[in-house]
């Protein structure tokens, strides 16, 4: 049986924390049984259930669930732009926005910022990813992308992976500055992005839900950035105007209710990760991030 704690690194403290399992017993049931193992396949291929999960978050009944969530979580409630009392439902709450100085964003052109709350992995080569790969699962970066003349401009380029947990605040935000295309769907099923879940099934970031947005960047050259729903998230909502210049930090979206993840493609040569990410991931540790915090520097020959 697999361990159910999973470790990640504080980038604040630098310690090595345990991450709290949310619904750990459906994670167990999910994991360790044969008819978990079936009902889970089933409900991840049916988003009828998603659905549903998320109607329900939307009801005001939910309001019940806010404080107890905040409470066992230990989320700072003083962080949100509206009082806990002002929020309709559970994912309303969920959704919340934050003060602007909660999330401060790192100055300087040639700073790429992280852009979300979560846990991030780099790989400054992607052809590393394959070095997390489980049972023979190799990561295809065509699938991810369903586009072999743009999975070709990234295959010597470099990857950062952040992880949103359901406790975590749910916007994502722009890691650069410069002129944001057009998210491109592809539809896909909705398979949890739990860190145990990952272990045994990496293809989920290509049989995922997930919307893809190029952006144009003069520092960074052209970021791909690629948002993936997962069990309980079919919806990805995007808040900014495509086409349009968007500012390092600016917001350009948010999950609906559940676990989540972003996956940004940097061409070759274009960025160089600060080094305690690049340290522990290759530690097989996940460091956990705030938006806004420094990702990397533009690479300069």
């Amino acid at each position: 049986m697999e361990s159910q704690e999973f470790l990640y690194v504080n980038r604040e403290t630098g310690a090595v924390e345990k991450e709290p399992v949310c619904c750990s017993f459906a994670i167990k049931f999910f994991l360790e049984t044969r008819l978990g193992r079936g009902v889970y396949s089933f409900l991840c291929k049916n988003s009828l259930f998603s659905r549903i999960v998320g109607r329900f978050q939307r009801l005001r009944m939910t309001r019940r669930f806010i404080r107890p969530f905040v409470e066992k979580y230990r989320i700072c409630e003083d962080e949100a732009l509206r009082p806990l009392c002002d929020f309709t439902s559970f994912n309303d709450f969920f959704i919340r926005k934050l003060k602007p100085e909660a999330r401060p964003i790192c100055g300087g052109s040639e700073i790429c910022v992280t852009p979300a709350d979560g846990a991030y992995l780099v790989f400054p080569s992607i052809k590393d990813v394959s070095l997390f790969s489980v049972k023979n699962q190799l990561f295809s970066l065509n699938s991810l992308l369903e586009d072999q003349q743009l999975a070709s401009e990234y295959a010597e380029g470099s990857m950062a992976i952040a992880r949103l947990a359901p406790f975590d605040y749910h916007r994502f935000h722009f890691p650069v500055e410069g002129i944001a295309g057009t998210p491109r769907l592809i539809n896909g099923y909705l398979f949890s992005v739990h860190p145990l879940m990952l272990k045994r099934n990496l293809k989920v970031f290509a049989e995922n839900k997930r919307e893809i947005t190029v952006i144009e960047s003069k520092e960074f050259g052209k970021v791909v950035y690629i948002e993936i729903g997962a069990l309980n998230v079919g919806s990805i909502h995007q808040t900014f105007a495509p086409g349009s210049y968007v500012g390092k930090g600016a917001e350009k979206g948010f999950f609906a209710f559940g676990g989540s993840t972003v996956v940004l493609l940097f061409e070759p040569q274009r960025i160089i990760f600060d080094a305690d990410l690049v340290h522990h991931s290759a530690q097989g540790l996940e460091t956990r991030c705030r938006m806004g915090q420094s990702l990397g520097k533009r690479f300069s020959s």
